[in-house]
């Protein structure tokens, strides 16, 4: 089996998902997140929501697909955590600008 090779602002957001300070340097200034029906719009805001899904759940995301869908980089991943319905394959729709992302959208 190969290592799956990301986009850097994509591999870094997945390298530090329980870290909220090298989190925030994976966004825009105005990056939005969307995820369970909630949209975050700022890093402040962005990494709020994820430093309390990493307190809540403590789940650990391994990427497993990556393709280029429509401008996004659309990658799948392996979700493992404190949550129902532990495991599960989650999407995470990305729009890149330059090395930051501007938008992230995830789903199940």
């Amino acid at each position: 089996m190969h290592a799956l090779t990301l986009p850097e602002p994509i591999a870094a957001f997945f390298a530090a998902e329980h870290d909220t300070d090298r989190l925030a340097h994976c966004f825009t200034a105005r990056a939005v997140l969307k995820d369970d029906g909630h949209t975050y719009t700022g890093i402040d805001a962005i990494t709020a929501f994820m430093a309390e899904v990493s307190a809540r759940y403590n789940a650990t995301s391994v990427p497993l697909t990556l393709a280029g869908e429509d401008g996004f980089q659309v990658v799948r991943a392996h979700v493992a955590g404190n949550f129902p319905g532990s495991p599960i394959v989650l999407s995470y729709r990305f729009q890149l600008d330059d090395d930051r992302i501007a938008s992230l959208e995830i789903t199940a």
